[in-house]
């Protein structure tokens, strides 16, 4: 089963990525300095959602880009010398630029000219290479308003330089993760002490309720994702399945184990007792979530079959023997919830499967089947996609007789699909 699932999901992704990306990719760089590269480094991997941090050199001119070079006296108080800096890769779904700066303030005193301590001269300076044009209001407003903390208390002008990133040299290997590998190393701390007030509104959602039975999770970003939005027109806002589908930030998983990076939206997630059994980065139409589902719910089984390899139930299954005299209600889709066929329309037509004079209207569709030499035409539903049956012109008073295959359904009470009905409402 396991293995299957992987290599849906494996064909799955081939197939939706090869030509273009389904997803809006949140990552993005940006290149900081402050002082020696050590141990601010140190720091930015330390921090949730920073996938990546590389000591390196940027924003020198004439100067060849090594450490051997920025070091010699000649260029100790060159202004075209290149500066120690951080390259920082991180997951805007997990971290923010503003948490990012706000670090990257908090962590250096940026009141220093050329400086950081007894570390002094060019290469120590304070400096931001934004990578992105949206990135400059956000780093100079933050700027502005650290200004004023530090103001009151007593510093004085903050002299951080803000600039487009032209080039950037990563350094020597002895210097990637220099403090990890010299725990003992040289690790300064220049920071002013003063600090951002700490934001408390955040609150984390409960997720007790998603550590129970299947469940599925629709990661979206705080700001505009095109990807999640056709998703949701698509698929989620249609979905009434019974396997409960939920939304959540990527920093609201809290207590969950999830496998799939989470730097893209939408992220799909199909958990069971709050563990990823698989996820999916990206867009998926109807007809793949559909897929997805039928694996994550119906697994190895009959049902399966039945709806996505067009098989068809035994004549007078389990299934059959238990709808053929439900009370007055409506059989549903057994993935996406939505109403098919009406116990009003269902008749006995003796033949050992479901029967039924006419479906819900526009919740089926019909496609030609001339499958095993025989001209049929098939019936599909029209929000999974599954295969539900056939329809034959042999009902009752000169009907149509939608011969339907029991395992693909689910079924409700009048009182339960009503009730369910008037929820969507609210």
């Amino acid at each position: 089963m396991k293995r299957t699932l992987f290599l849906l999901f494996a064909l799955l992704n081939y197939s939706l990525f090869a030509e273009e990306s389904t997803a809006t990719i949140h990552v993005e760089k940006i290149v900081l300095g402050s002082g020696c590269f050590w141990g601010a480094e140190k720091g930015y991997e330390a921090l949730p959602g920073v996938m990546n941090a590389v000591s390196g050199y940027a924003d020198g001119e004439g100067v060849r880009p090594s450490y051997r070079e920025i070091t010699k006296f000649k260029n100790k108080f060159n202004p075209q010398n290149h500066a120690e800096v951080v390259e920082v890769t991180f997951n805007k779904n997990l971290i923010s630029l503003e948490e990012l700066v706000i670090h990257y303030l908090e962590s250096h005193d940026p009141t220093q000219l050329n400086r950081q301590g007894n570390d002094i001269g060019t290469q120590y300076r304070s400096v931001i290479l934004y990578t992105e044009n949206s990135q400059i209001k956000i780093i100079e407003d933050l700027i502005s308003k650290y200004q004023v903390l530090l103001n009151q208390s007593g510093y004085k002008e903050i002299k951080t330089s803000i600039k487009p990133l032209k080039e950037f040299f990563v350094a020597e290997n002895y210097h990637q993760d220099y403090i990890k590998k010299n725990p003992n190393g040289y690790c300064p701390d220049h920071s002013t002490g003063v600090r951002f007030a700490t934001d408390t509104t955040n609150q984390k959602q409960d997720n007790d309720l998603i550590k129970i039975g299947k469940n599925i999770i629709v990661i979206e970003p705080e700001g505009y994702c095109p990807y999640c939005e056709n998703f949701k027109k698509d698929v989620a806002n249609d979905y009434q399945g019974t396997i409960p589908l939920v939304s959540r930030l990527a920093t609201n998983l809290e207590g969950l184990e999830i496998k799939t990076p989470t730097w893209a939206t939408p992220t799909i997630l199909f958990l069971e007792n709050g563990k990823e059994v698989f996820g999916y980065q990206g867009y998926l139409s109807p007809k793949e979530f559909y897929k997805a589902l039928g694996f994550f719910k119906l697994g190895n089984s009959e049902a399966y079959r039945v709806a996505f390899d067009e098989g068809t139930d035994a004549r007078y299954c389990k299934e059959y023997e238990i709808f053929k005299n439900t009370p007055d209600g409506v059989f549903i889709d057994k993935l996406s919830g939505a109403a098919l066929f009406d116990t009003r329309d269902r008749f006995n037509s003796k033949t050992g499967w479901l029967s039924f004079t006419k479906p819900v209207k526009n919740s089926v569709y019909r496609k030609a089947d001339n499958s095993y030499g025989m001209r049929r035409i098939e019936i599909r539903s029209t929000t999974s996609d599954i295969h539900l049956g056939h329809v034959f012109p042999d009902g009752p008073n000169g009907m149509p007789r939608y011969c339907i295959n029991a395992t693909v359904l689910e079924f409700k009470t009048r009182g339960e699909f009503n009730k369910s009905k008037t929820k969507e409402k609210v």
